[in-house]
């Protein structure tokens, strides 16, 4: 067996890969072996940094469970994510401009994030999901609309974000209860409402390897204040984004990189009254008015 000289070990990888029978999986894996060796040899990595990395990576899969996922907060942390999102959203609007050249804007894509959890409430438009949760009162409201202005009736808008002190309800223990968090479903003319609170900044979770990462890079690990927004409806494609409120800190150094101009939103304070639903508050509220534009599927 012939000897392979360092230089010469990611084009063997990659001619060890000539039966592969998945195009897509070859291209993909013939890319990262090449930059993977290229990284190595360019920072002249000591297999002790390698061992670290494993480590790291090993510690990162044993914080992982069905209500956290630490390799998501890794590709947030290190930006993967929305560069992956804005790829993928770029693909989409290009196609929805090839169609039609006259198409509005898409409502700009986020990242996912680790606190979705599956099976929330399906409520009627309107409720309000504030439950126990600290927090001021905020009202949500606007319209689901398509690139050509036509509104997407019975939308299905997926809700979620954290409290008034930051934590999510998966944050609070193993038996905590679903919190701050639903699923509602858009009118006829594409109008969606619910009440909630104005959600407040929070640092992602940094007991774990990624946040002795962070730690070590210098950097914060704290994430602007805003409501997750997933929306799903048949003939268009799936839109995961956020809500910023206008006035949070850390909206220019977001941890997980997620904000976009367009999705920050003004939230209105107003004194305890009539709100615009013609409920009467007896505590001071806001109200944040966001409307979707989803690009239709291919």
């Amino acid at each position: 067996m012939a000897e392979l000289e360092v230089k010469d070990l990611a084009q063997a990888v990659i001619e060890r890969m000539a039966e592969c029978k998945d195009p897509r999986f070859k291209k993909v894996m013939t890319s990262l072996v090449k930059h993977v060796h290229s990284f190595v040899q360019e920072v002249q990595l000591t297999p002790d940094e390698w061992m670290g990395t494993i480590e790291f990576l090993t510690a990162a899969g044993q914080m992982c469970d069905e209500k956290r996922q630490e390799f998501i907060l890794l590709s947030d942390t290190l930006g993967v994510s929305m560069a992956v999102v804005g790829i993928e959203q770029a693909k989409g609007a290009a196609a929805a401009l090839k169609a039609k050249p006259t198409a509005l804007k898409a409502t700009e894509a986020t990242v996912l994030g680790p606190f979705f959890w599956e099976g929330a409430p399906e409520l009627a438009l309107g409720a309000d999901i504030t439950g126990d949760s600290s927090g001021t009162p905020a009202y949500y409201h606007g319209r689901v609309t398509d690139t050509a202005g036509q509104p997407v009736a019975h939308c299905t808008l997926d809700v979620w974000s954290g409290d008034g002190d930051g934590f999510y309800d998966l944050q609070k223990g193993p038996d905590a209860p679903m919190a701050l968090r639903a699923r509602f479903h858009t009118d006829a003319d594409g109008n969606y409402r619910f009440w909630s609170i104005k959600p407040a900044y929070y640092p992602v979770p940094d007991d774990g390897p990624v946040g002795g990462m962070l730690r070590r890079m210098g950097r914060h690990p704290n994430r602007p204040g805003h409501m997750h927004t997933m929306l799903s409806a048949p003939g268009y494609e799936r839109l995961i984004t956020h809500l910023f409120v206008s006035d949070s800190p850390f909206l220019d150094s977001d941890a997980v990189f997620g904000v976009r101009n367009s999705l920050i939103v003004d939230f209105e304070a107003h004194p305890a009254g009539t709100a615009p639903d013609g409920r009467v508050m007896s505590t001071s509220f806001h109200t944040a008015y966001y409307d979707f534009k989803l690009v239709p599927s291919a």
